[in-house]
This record gives C-alpha cells, sequence and structure tokens, in this order.
C-alpha cells in the first residue's frame, strides 16, 4: 500500500473528484459513512460522544459522523471553536443539515464533559500548517486535560503528516481512524506515540493515482505479502529449499541461538545448520533436533564452519559476543562469503567498532539494527526525517537492505524505497525477539526469496505471529519464544 505524503493527498483527492466523478460533499459524506460504521461497530448504543470540529474539512467530517450517529440512535454533542462564517463551505453545508437532537456547543471554560463519553477529535486532520494556535491550542489541551477516550479522524490534530512533530501540542489519541491509508507521522517515533490503535479506513480514492504517486513510502499489508509466497513443489527434498547457517550463541548466551534456530526452523527451508561453541552443543541438540550442529573451539564465535559455499544463506550476530577472536572470525566471514546474508546484533557492534567492515558487508545484505545498534552504526540524529535521510545514505552507499526494528519496524531498500509493518505489537518488546527475526529472515533467503522479499515478509511475519502470541497469551504475558511458537 501507498503512502502519500502532505502534498499528494489533496491531489489524490481532487483526482478522484475529477476522474470517477464524484463531489467534493459526496467523497466526504462517503468518507464519513466508513467513519461513523466503525464507530458504532467498536462502542455500544449506550455510548454519548463528544465531537470537537475544526472550520475546515476535518470539521466537516466531524459534522457528518456527528449526523450519521444521531441516525443510528447515538447522542451525540457537537463543540465548535469557530463561527460558521470562518468555516469552508463544506463545513457550512453540514452544519445547516445536523439534526436536531444533535447539541451544538461553543467551547469554553464551563464546557463539561462526563467521564463516560467519548471524545472524537476532528479538529485539524491533515490540514495542519504550522503549529496549532488559538482556540484549535485551547481544544488540544482540553481534550488532553480530560480522561476520556479519545477518536481521532485522519489524524490526532496537531501532527504534520510527515515530519518535525517532537514537542509539538498533539490530541492524544486512544483510537485513530485514518483514511485510506497511514499518514507518515503516525508510523514514525516523534508522532506516533500519540496515535493510540491505527485503523485505515478505505474511501475509494483512485487507486491508479495512488499507486502512480512519486512517493516512496509503502506500508505492508497481508494483501502484498501472499504474493511473495513461493510454492512448494510436489516432488521437492530438503535440498531443494536451501540451506541455512546461523551462526550465534557464546557460552552463557545460548538463548539466542535456540531462538534463531527455531525460527529458521519454521522458515520452511530444507536444512538449517547452527554454528556454536563445540561445549554448548548440547543446548541445540536438545532444543532443535531438526538442525544440524556445527562446533566452533572456544567459548565464542572464532572460526568458520566448513564448506561455507554449501550454505544458501547465513544469519550471523545473535548472541555472539565480541570477543577478540570472534572479530577476527566475523572478518574472515564477510570476506569469504559473498551471498547476502543477514547482519544482526552482536556482529552488528562489531562492525561498528571497525568501519572498513562495512566495505566487506555482501551486496544486498540485511542488517537489523535496534535502535541503539543503529545509531552506532549510523552516528546521532536530529529528528526522524534526519534518521531517515541517515539511513537511506547508508543503505545506498553499502547497497544494503535496513531493518530498523521497532513500532512499524522500518525496512529501507537500497535504491531508497522504505516499506513500514503494519503487524507487531508492543509485547514483542522483549530480550529475544530480535533474534526470532534475524532467524526467520535468514531461512526466507534460504529457501529462495530475494534479499528484499526476504526482508519484507520476514518482518511481516514476525509480527503477525507476534500479534498471535499477544491474542492467545497477552502482552505482558507473551515472551520472544511465544512468538516462534506462533510463527
Amino acid at each position: 500500500m501507498k503512502i502519500l505524503t502532505g502534498k499528494n493527498i489533496r491531489e489524490a483527492d481532487l483526482y478522484t473528484m475529477e476522474n470517477e466523478p464524484i463531489s467534493s460533499l459526496d467523497l466526504m459524506e462517503r468518507a464519513s459513512q466508513k467513519l461513523a460504521e466503525y464507530i458504532a461497530e467498536r462502542f455500544p448504543k449506550r455510548t454519548e460522544f463528544v465531537i470537537f470540529v475544526g472550520k475546515g474539512n476535518n470539521g466537516a467530517d466531524g459534522l457528518v459522523v456527528a449526523r450519521l450517529l444521531s441516525q443510528k440512535r447515538y447522542k451525540c454533542r457537537v463543540i465548535t471553536l469557530f463561527d460558521e462564517k470562518e468555516c469552508s463551505e463544506e463545513y457550512r453545508a453540514n452544519y445547516r443539515i445536523l439534526p436536531s437532537d444533535v447539541v451544538v456547543e461553543k467551547l469554553n471554560g464551563d464546557l463539561f464533559i462526563d467521564k463516560k463519553e467519548v471524545l472524537v477529535d476532528a479538529l485539524l486532520g491533515t490540514g495542519l500548517n504550522g503549529v496549532a494556535t488559538s482556540p484549535i491550542k485551547e481544544a488540544i489541551d482540553f481534550i488532553n486535560g480530560v480522561e476520556n477516550t479519545v477518536v481521532s479522524i485522519d489524524m490526532p490534530s496537531g501532527m504534520t503528516t510527515e515530519f518535525g512533530n517532537g514537542g509539538r501540542e498533539v490530541v492524544k489519541a486512544d483510537i485513530t481512524l485514518t483514511l485510506q491509508f497511514p499518514k507518515l507521522s503516525l508510523l514514525l517515533p516523534e508522532g506516533g506515540g500519540n496515535t493510540g490503535d491505527m485503523v485505515i479506513l478505505p474511501i475509494g480514492l483512485d487507486r491508479d493515482f495512488m499507486e502512480k504517486s512519486d512517493s516512496v513510502y509503502n506500508y505492508i499489508t497481508s494483501k502484498e505479502i501472499s504474493k511473495l509466497n513461493l510454492k512448494r513443489p510436489e516432488f521437492g527434498h530438503k535440498g531443494t529449499f536451501g540451506h541455512a547457517l546461523v551462526i550465534c550463541g557464546k557460552k552463557g548466551m545460548m538463548g539466542a541461538a535456540v531462538l534463531s534456530a527455531s525460527s529458521a526452523l519454521r522458515s520452511g527451508c530444507g536444512l538449517v545448520t547452527v554454528h556454536v561453541p563445540e561445549n554448548e552443543r548440547q543446548v541445540i541438540h536438545i532444543t532443535n533436533p531438526s538442525a544440524i550442529v556445527s562446533c566452533g573451539q572456544g567459548d565464542s564465535f572464532s572460526g568458520l564452519p566448513e564448506g561455507l559455499d554449501k550454505y544458501s544463506s547465513v544469519g550471523v550476530g545473535s548472541g555472539m559476543g565480541n570477543s577478540p577472536e570472534t572479530v577476527l572470525a566475523l572478518r574472515k566471514l564477510l570476506t569469504e562469503y559473498r551471498k547476502p546474508m543477514v547482519v544482526d546484533a552482536d556482529a552488528l557492534n562489531i562492525i561498528s567498532e571497525n568501519n572498513d567492515m562495512l566495505d566487506l558487508i555482501p551486496e544486498s545484505s540485511i542488517l537489523t539494527p535496534h535502535p541503539g545498534e543503529l545509531e552506532r552504526l549510523l552516528g546521532k540524529w536530529n529528528g526522524d526525517e534526519d534518521k531517515i535521510r541517515m539511513i537511506v545514505e547508508f543503505a545506498g552507499k553499502y547497497k544494503v537492505i535496513m531493518v530498523v526494528k521497532g513500532a512499524h519496524t522500518m525496512i529501507c531498500l537500497s535504491d531508497g524505497k522504505i516499506y513500514f509493518n503494519s503487524t507487531g505489537n508492543p509485547g514483542m518488546a522483549k530480550g529475544g525477539s530480535g533474534d526470532v527475526l534475524t532467524g526467520i529472515i535468514t531461512g526466507y533467503l534460504a529457501k529462495g526469496l530475494s534479499p528484499s522479499n526476504a526482508a519484507i515478509k520476514g518482518v511481516f511475519d514476525h509480527g503477525r505471529a507476534g500479534d498471535d502470541a499477544a491474542l492467545s497469551i497477552g502482552r505482558e504475558q507473551m515472551n520472544s519464544e511465544d512468538i516462534v511458537n506462533f510463527l
């Protein structure tokens, strides 16, 4: 799914209106129907709504939602901030047809909100230029000053559609009902924390226009993932589906090796070999009898397994440590293995401390840093826009794929295209989750997916397994092993 940037959002509306054709009011009605339908499904009939409306088309959406919810027998109040003459044409048209049972009030110091009422934020949406000023600012402060459930339409008011959301006055939503596609800022750390649960509601914007948009940003959904699945030949055998090598673990850190090996075995590749210190081999034999064990000397990764060329893919770094012997062994691996590999955790930290190794990373390899590892690789950044710029430059310079782990994990290809993930949840923020991701991507590489598709599908499936684990066990209770079990 393409993510349009601010300048293209209005163009998509206009193109749809001109080519469907459909009027602005009718397109607004269609979008608001989707909003009202979701709200009615989400909240029981006894729910009462207080809808805060700005003077533009987001406010007009709020008015339509109030009308439609009233028709569904919900009790609604509308809180206005501007005189009607100051508002958009669409606002005025919908204000005049509000049902008589929808109470209209002005925002003032006497406004009373019952704690059971649900607040709907229809102040700004994508219509913000600059920063929120009076009286919008006062409305945002009011909404954030109460403990009621808040539903934002399209975006939490006060946010820009892309960058620069650090330190802004923004509505803190519990649910954001974003129209047609997620807005970039909803997926980024600076503003995304205000989003709450994000729900995408299709409103029928022109698909051809969206696909032809010059935006480099994309959102991964199950529809795209279904196209990446490889057919499994009826007469295939274990040699048909690739051989993954996972180099991981050291004395005292064998959990990482178990998790990486376990997830690689879930990938569908034919064979998985786990290269671990000889004294730790029994851990793998006991936990993963389906894996082949390759043994190295000492307490950590200190030498390459024999016959390196026979492996279809390599994943390296999980729980590996950074002893001098491991640094030398990693350098030798990068020098001798020239196929795309997955580079994670301690391998990334070693490379960060030995910058000359960057040029040794095989082209199209997949690097999977968490924010701390990313900062060690790139240096400090100044906000989301600067971070993305640095990631794009790094991926292009070294011809690698960057998988930046976190909420809405970001995948940056070497050509500058960026993909955000739609699966996953905060319950996955536990030790070992990254090791599971390394294993599944390595396995997908081994069985024949291209590096970009292996990264995209691996991230999506990893997040989906986390969602299934959270649903079954609970976000607080789940751990990284549960992610493996739901792959």
